[in-house]
């Protein structure tokens, strides 16, 4: 931006100054012009007098006088006598006998041709001016122009760039606050600076970042206050399919309660959940997976469901929070408890990849995928709402969540997170 500006500076200066030096450069060497034969026609006027009341010799004396210089004076006179500097008779001097005085262009310069009448006939002063002498002083003004322009150029293209510095400055961390602001850092404030344009803008950007922040918080509190309001009608819905005399239609309401409970909770943990990654410490995967399998392992003992841990011995650290990691696990154990009969063995398993990423999954022996686990290709993706928390919480930490058929002919859902430095 700041190059820009000192560009489009440096453009409109140059245009500005070849406007106004030009002119100047073509003014001087038209002076120049007119002011060597202003000096040819004034010799020739002097010498008008010697003309006619002068013998030969006293107007050659007159006129070797003022030969000295670049300019040549010849005397034409009405008998043909030539005299001064050597130069033949032209259609020019023909025509300044019939009593025109004028300048004429001549081979490599300018004459000046004055007539003057005597008794004798008309004589005719020829003065030559070389080019050389009409341009004299025009280079150095040309010379002097060009420097007086680099420097304004130069003075224009400083105060310029101090000027965009200034302006861009004020614009960069406005643009940088941006987005900062845009990547979900909603405390980043900028101090309001530069012109009153961009000034307006910062305060805009800062009015913004805290009503977001407000509006996330007050999402937050609905959230939480959902999930409070519907706690009391689960349950007593849940209380009221207790009470129900007939235990076939009592267990297949009580499903539907148990699903309902589990749908809303997992809708409230993904309202709350930030749609943009997150930064976060990070936690040993080793450790979190070791920790949800013993707290499952009772559950799968109840329901006769063997299961087995593959863990490495060392710790395998991943870009995603211990909460985060854990929530996501229960979420795809509880599908496997939910979509499996009971006595399906399970497995949990943790291992490195040699791309940077760490493999977390969750494999069952169940008979076939189940259709919550199946995607329009049969292969990877889901359409339930535990998968839909697991995968959003994979992509916050720059990862990917993926569903495949077992071995077995189950379902294997694998987390596959970035791995990190402890």
């Amino acid at each position: 931006m700041r190059r820009l500006f000192v560009v489009y500076g440096a453009a409109l200066t140059s245009a500005v100054l070849l406007a106004l030096l030009v002119p100047l450069g073509l003014l001087a060497g038209t002076l120049a012009k007119d002011r060597a034969l202003t000096a040819a026609r004034q010799e020739a006027q002097g010498l008008t007098v010697l003309v006619g009341s002068s013998g030969p010799a006293r107007l050659q004396e007159a006129v070797q006088a003022v030969n000295h210089g670049e300019r040549r004076t010849t005397v034409f006179l009405p008998d043909g006598t030539v005299v001064g500097a050597r130069a033949a008779s032209s259609p020019s001097v023909g025509l300044a006998r019939t009593g025109v005085a004028f300048t004429a262009a001549a081979r490599g310069g300018e004459q000046v041709l004055l007539p003057v009448a005597g008794q004798h006939g008309v004589a005719v002063i020829r003065t030559f001016v070389p080019d050389r002498a009409l341009r004299s002083g025009v280079t150095a003004t040309w010379v002097t122009l060009g420097l007086v322009g680099v420097f304004l150029l130069g003075v224009a293209v400083a105060v310029g760039a101090a000027l965009a510095g200034r302006l861009s400055r004020s614009v960069t961390v406005l643009a940088d606050v941006a987005e900062r602001v845009g990547a979900g850092d909603l405390d980043a404030t900028v101090e309001p600076a530069g012109p009153a344009e961009v000034a307006s803008v910062g305060r805009v950007l800062n009015g913004l970042g805290a009503r977001v922040s407000a509006m996330l918080a007050r999402e937050r509190q609905l959230g939480a206050d959902l999930s409070h309001r519907l706690r009391t009608p689960v349950t007593a819905l849940r209380l009221e399919v207790e009470a129900l005399a007939d235990p076939e239609e009592r267990a297949t309401l009580t499903g539907h309660v148990n699903a309902l409970t589990a749908a809303v909770d997992a809708a409230v943990s993904a309202a709350r959940a930030p749609a943009e990654p997150v930064v976060c410490d990070g936690c040993d995967a080793t450790k979190v997976v070791s920790t949800r399998a013993e707290f499952w392992a009772v559950l799968a003992e109840e329901t006769h469901r063997p299961f087995t841990l593959s863990v490495p011995d060392e710790s395998l650290w991943v870009s995603l929070s211990a909460d985060r990691l854990g929530a996501a696990l229960d979420a795809l154990l509880d599908n496997v408890f939910s979509h499996t009969p009971p006595g399906t063995a399970f497995a949990l398993h943790v291992e490195p990849r040699g791309d940077g990423r760490v493999d977390v999954g969750v494999e069952d022996d169940g008979p076939e995928l189940p259709e919550a686990f199946q995607a329009a290709d049969g292969v990877a993706g889901s359409t339930g709402v535990g998968l839909d928390l697991a995968r959003r919480t994979a992509e916050l930490a720059g990862g990917a969540l993926t569903v495949r058929r077992g071995e077995a002919g189950g379902a294997r859902v694998v987390l596959s997170l970035p791995f990190r430095e402890p």
